[in-house]
């Protein structure tokens, strides 16, 4: 029940501020805010059902150490996209033909940040963090993952290989952030880094949503697996590639952290529903 009212009232504020970003496209300035404001809204609206319903404190969201922590996800969002473009502009799929759009990419700033922050309370605040108290990290991963990938299909030009693309190099790299982690700055950042780095500066197309119009004038072209075809770089061999070794890395140290939850056994004749873990 508390995943359904948690997953309810995020989503609840994704979809009103998704009608408001869409009310003022084409005005950069007030995507921008919009946009913003659908960020905080989500992350207080989590916050508070999560008391509400779970009787703590949303420690995965606390203020304190979370500007570092969004920062730090940033960086390695960024760096990751920056690196699977370069490797497709080594194989001749990237072009840069001059300067784009300063304001387009101020628009672009607060539509990602609102991506960002509502899919990650939904997908590993709610889905993830939830399921993974019942049936481990690993099979909470793995169905998250795939569920988030799923998702993508709903995207203009989706495929069925960008939504598993998106599964792979996403899904499962931003649950296993949160896993190493236990907060939800961090794989905030990550998303919110790779997606601005897409949009908003190379001017790609970002999970079959169309051209953007960023910092840059750029165009792909060439092999789909090479440059990810009409659902954008998420969609190249190198971005899985990234987000596998990222997941290993991850995962990794959520092991070496103690992070891992395994999957809960009930004692004999114990009903299903009334069961419980220590984490």
């Amino acid at each position: 029940m508390r995943l359904v009212k948690q997953f309810l009232a995020v989503a609840a504020i994704a979809f009103i501020g998704g009608q408001g970003i869409a009310a003022v496209q084409g005005n950069s300035w007030l995507t921008l805010i919009v946009g913003l404001v659908t960020a905080v809204l989500a992350v207080v609206v989590y916050a508070w059902v999560v008391r509400r319903t779970e009787h703590r404190a949303p420690t995965e969201v606390a203020r304190t150490g979370a500007v570092a922590r969004l920062f730090r996800g940033a960086l390695i969002g960024a760096a990751m996209f920056a690196a699977v473009i370069a490797n497709i502009a080594f194989l001749d799929g990237y072009h840069v033909h001059g300067l784009g759009s300063v304001t387009g990419a101020l628009g672009l700033v607060g539509f990602m940040a609102a991506a960002a922050v509502t899919e990650e309370l939904l997908f590993r605040g709610v889905l993830f963090r939830i399921i993974e108290e019942r049936i481990g990290t690993w099979i909470s991963l793995l169905l998250t993952g795939v569920v988030f990938g799923l998702m993508h299909l709903f995207n203009p030009d989706a495929t069925l290989w960008g939504a598993t693309a998106i599964a792979i190099e996403a899904g499962f790299m931003l649950a296993a952030c949160y896993a190493a982690t236990r907060n939800l700055w961090v794989p905030i950042g990550l998303h919110f880094g790779w997606n601005l780095a897409a949009g908003a500066i190379f001017s790609v197309v970002v999970s079959g949503n169309g051209e953007s119009k960023g910092l840059l004038d750029a165009t792909t072209s060439g092999q789909a697996l090479v440059t990810g075809g009409d659902f954008g770089p998420e969609g190249s061999l190198y971005a899985v590639a990234a987000g596998v070794a990222m997941t290993v890395v991850f995962m990794g140290l959520a092991h070496r952290r103690g992070h891992i939850v395994p999957r809960r056994r009930r004692a004999a004749g114990e009903p299903a529903a009334t069961a419980t873990v220590s984490r």
